[in-house]
């Protein structure tokens, strides 16, 4: 059998040892000889080949670990490509959560202006790393995990030839929930999926063959969303959102709430890595250290292996991925990247055609996908005017008067991450 090897390209995130748990759990389907870590930042990323070489270690699996800052190098020959990336760390993702709430706006890592801002400093290092993997390896995957994982699939696949998929374990909490509340095997529980990254819902529960009742239905509406949406819009709905839609149904109450906090999720999560990273740095340390579980994120390896065992092994596969729709979604651009159901196998990924759309939701859906849109071109061409309509367009801000300043104050407080937006005068 040929030589299994994966570049895993921001390998100092403290996400990378789960995924060395789950290649070990599944070595028979994935053999992986070499994994190629790469990271910018040369301290974390040699903790972290030592952590998980200890961690391999202890598992009693060998697979080769090498650490390099050379992207290109760790690419060639890589049937996969993971990309785990943050632009500006933490520190910038503060600013990003801050900044909005002074215009009446929540900041939040992914939703809204805090998670446009995430996709402009990130989406040019993406079409870099595209690049790369055009002229080095063009038949690799990049399966990618940086949020926000559905702009930065849509930037790529319209603006490179490189093959890439964005994944989430979102996709997979309606089944942790129904399983829970229902207590059945999760392997019994199905559902349709609609939606975005971070925007989506489930509907249609079924548990084996069997569609769920309304009484059942009641009964995961009280425990959804990480019950941070009032349960009556989701009986309302009869649809299973994601916990995201919080700062949608409730963004009046979600910005005084954040207001309230004395500390931003990314301030805690900044005091969250330094424990982890000295627990990782500990060279007696080798197993997980129990401080990742506040990390949050937790379901990261069993949809990337889903998806790279699939592919390999030329296995289809139903998986919920971020991908262009090519037709599988009525009225929007076939290059559009919506969070739907696939079939995956050697041959590629092909989203599942969605019969109707959730009329609930479809505008709202509409709405968020023509500001990816937007943000999308605006990151790639550094042009204010459409970071403004951008702006303009998200349902959390649509109101000139705020976009404008705000914009041109997150674009000052980005300044060293975003040169293609200092061309001109600002607006």
């Amino acid at each position: 059998m040929s030589i299994l090897k994966i570049a895993i390209i921001g390998a100092g995130s403290s996400y990378t040892p789960e995924l060395i748990e789950g290649l070990v759990s599944q070595k028979d389907g994935l053999p992986v000889d070499e994994l190629a870590f790469v990271d910018i930042d040369e301290n974390r990323l040699e903790i972290m080949a030592g952590f998980c070489r200890r961690l391999l270690k202890r598992l009693g699996h060998v697979i080769s670990i090498t650490a390099t800052t050379d992207r290109r190098k760790a690419i060639t020959d890589a049937q996969f490509v993971l990309t785990q990336i943050r632009v500006g760390g933490n520190a910038q993702r503060v600013l990003d959560e801050k900044i909005p709430l002074k215009y009446g706006v929540i900041g939040q890592e992914t939703t809204g202006p805090g998670g446009m801002f995430k996709a402009l400093r990130t989406i040019p290092v993406m079409l870099e790393i595209a690049k790369d993997v055009e002229q080095v390896n063009p038949s690799s995957w990049i399966i990618n995990y940086a949020n926000p994982t559905g702009m930065l699939a849509e930037a790529v696949s319209r603006y490179s030839h490189a093959r890439i998929t964005g994944l989430c374990s979102g996709a997979l909490h309606p089944r942790w929930l129904v399983s829970h509340v229902l207590d059945v095997p999760p392997e019994l529980v199905h559902y349709d999926y609609f939606g975005l990254n971070h925007l989506n819902f489930a509907y249609n529960v079924r548990v084996g063959d069997r569609l769920i009742t309304e009484v059942e239905f009641n009964r995961l509406a009280e425990k959804a969303a990480w019950g941070a949406i009032d349960p009556a819009v989701i009986k309302a709905m009869k649809l299973l959102p994601i916990g995201y839609l919080q700062y949608y149904f409730h963004r009046s109450h979600k910005v005084n709430q954040a207001r309230d906090q004395a500390y931003t999720r990314g301030e805690e999560v900044q005091r969250i890595e330094q424990e982890v990273f000295e627990a990782y740095a500990n060279e007696t340390q080798d197993t997980i250290p129990p401080a990742l579980a506040k990390r949050g994120g937790g379901g990261y390896s069993e949809v990337a292996l889903g998806v790279m065992n699939a592919i390999y092994n030329n296995i289809d596969k139903v998986i919920i991925v971020n991908v262009p729709h090519q037709g599988a979604v009525h009225g929007f651009p076939a290059e559009a990247v919506f969070e739907l159901p696939s079939v995956i196998n050697a041959g590629g990924i092909f989203p599942l055609h969605i019969p109707e759309i959730p009329r609930a939701v479809w505008g709202l859906v509409a709405a968020v996908k023509n500001y990816e849109q937007l943000a999308v071109e605006a990151a790639v061409t550094g042009n204010r005017e459409t970071a403004l309509l951008a702006l303009m367009a998200h349902p959390l801000v649509g109101d000139y008067d705020v976009a404008r300043p705000m914009l041109n104050e997150m674009l000052e407080a980005n300044r060293s991450f975003l040169p293609q937006f200092f061309g001109e005068d600002i607006l």
